[in-house]
């Protein structure tokens, strides 16, 4: 007898579990919503339903008023020209800090006393000068002849067309 009532206890725990499965997807299957008409429809209610929200939320922004905008363009402005002349010294600064750096060693050592260095440096930028006006020299050597072989193919070119 004990058997039984533990068979039928067992048989009864399962209906109950699987009722409980079936309302379940019965609360999920009521949950969604339905499709109402065609998808057409749908993403016009969509749409709608969008601009509507939309509107809701710009009504809820507070706007500046004019005199705030005025103000607040004022102070952009005045911050760039801040900005601005901040940057244009410094660009000053350092174009004068390099425009020394080309006097170089030079000026340098004229400044702190030392002739030797600077006989010896004078000497070195002598020769850095001379070499670049020598490769100066041989560069526009090149680009002249490349210039007048250009000029001789198009004036042969104009001859061929005026032949043909």
């Amino acid at each position: 007898m004990a058997e039984n009532t533990d068979k039928e206890a067992l048989k009864a725990a399962k209906d109950a579990e699987k009722a409980a499965k079936k309302a379940k997807q019965e609360r999920i299957k009521q949950s969604k919503p339905k499709k109402d008409g065609s998808a057409f429809s749908r993403a016009g209610k969509a749409v709608k339903k969008f601009f509507k929200d939309f509107t809701g939320t710009c009504k809820k922004i507070v706007w500046p008023t004019g005199k705030q905008v005025i103000k607040n363009s004022l102070v952009v402005l005045a911050t760039i020209i801040v900005i601005g002349a901040v940057v244009a010294l410094i660009d000053f600064g350092l174009t004068k800090i390099f425009d020394l750096g080309e006097q170089g060693v030079v000026s340098l050592a004229e400044y702190v006393g030392d002739k030797d260095a600077t006989e010896t440096d004078a000497a070195e930028g002598d020769e850095a000068s001379q070499a670049a006006d020598e490769l100066l020299a041989g560069l526009e050597t090149q680009a002249d002849e490349a210039a007048d072989e250009a000029a001789d193919a198009a004036d042969e070119a104009a001859e061929a067309e005026t032949e043909g």
